[in-house]
């Protein structure tokens, strides 16, 4: 299995923007691009491998005929692919929602709970998040703001920067705000619980509350957040890296590329570049695949040592 460069799944939603079409050349046949999907193995919106043999396949189909160790040990605990990497454009603002941690979605959806991560690649002057409560409050209050429609009252409003990094785990509730360009790492999951969406309407209609089951999940304590990077940034020969965060689900770096950088994919994980500015190559013995603004590659679990030579700043992931 060689290194597959992957075409996203674009999705349009209501608060999503044209970012993604005019900045990163993303093909989409409609008006807005909320979301690309650059590394999916979810059935709402798979990744297609653009090169090679398997030029045209789904990346799922590719690893199911592999087998799992084309994935690293890391993954044989789960039963699916486990992580998502999605641009996010912000136009407007997303729905307050929370996700459910994997006993409550396994139990209820079928699928994973979602933990996430995400990365301020740009935004507005004065753009925000919303990021759980900022102060202790009941269940009970947290069920008496929704029906009187003060959530909002609540929450803990999180001023953002080009380079911040938030680390959302399951169980918080949390919204991106409009004017923001975001990378985002989560588990590979759709669900999520709407709590607040604005008296928006969708074909005329407002779209669906998950009230009962956000109460379940939620966790209700106020919480802090800072948008620093887990590490510092440390200077290498052509490039320098940053360890943004890191958890059991993920591990998620930032690669500021002036020459040239290399990554070791080990047998413990597959590796997920995504570029996010600029351009270069990444080569392997006689492979070399082109990586633009906005495009992915998939390195399999123990393909070894990739230089990575261009001007350009990457998102490199792994489980």
């Amino acid at each position: 299995m060689k290194i597959l460069k992957l075409t996203p799944a674009i999705k349009d939603y209501i608060w999503g923007g044209t970012r993604l079409s005019k900045e990163f050349d993303m093909v989409s046949f409609t008006d807005r691009q909320a979301e690309a999907w650059v590394l999916s193995c979810h059935e709402a919106g798979h990744s297609i491998v653009e090169n090679g043999e398997d030029k045209g396949r789904t990346l799922a189909d590719v690893i199911a005929e592999k087998g799992k160790g084309c994935l690293g040990t890391n993954c044989e605990k789960f039963s699916f692919f486990p992580i998502l990497i999605k641009l996010i454009d912000a136009r407007d603002n997303l729905s307050v929602q929370v996700h459910p941690d994997d006993d409550y979605a396994m139990r209820v959806e079928g699928e994973y709970g979602k933990t996430e991560a995400w990365y301020i690649m740009d935004c507005d002057e004065g753009a925000e998040i919303i990021y759980g409560f900022k102060k202790d409050i009941s269940k009970e209050e947290f069920r008496k703001s929704i029906e009187e429609n003060t959530l909002l009252d609540y929450v803990n409003r999180v001023k953002v920067k080009k380079g911040d990094i938030f680390f959302i785990e399951a169980g918080t509730l949390h919204a991106i705000c409009k004017g923001i360009l975001l990378a985002e790492v989560q588990q590979n999951s759709n669900t999520t619980y709407r709590v607040y969406d604005y008296g928006r309407l969708q074909n005329g209609k407002p779209r669906e509350l998950h009230v009962e089951k956000a109460l379940d999940v939620t966790s209700t304590k106020a919480i802090d957040a800072s948008g620093k990077p887990m590490g510092e940034t440390v200077k290498k020969d052509g490039y320098s890296e940053t360890l943004l965060t890191s958890c059991e689900l993920f591990t998620m770096k930032k690669l500021e590329i002036e020459e040239k950088a290399t990554v070791v994919a080990d047998s413990t994980s597959f590796v997920s570049l995504v570029c996010l500015d600029g351009n270069g190559v990444v080569m392997h013995g006689d492979t070399c695949v082109t990586l633009y603004k906005g495009e992915s590659v998939f390195i399999p679990a123990s393909y070894g040592e990739v230089e990575i030579l261009g001007n350009l700043t990457v998102i490199e992931s792994r489980v």
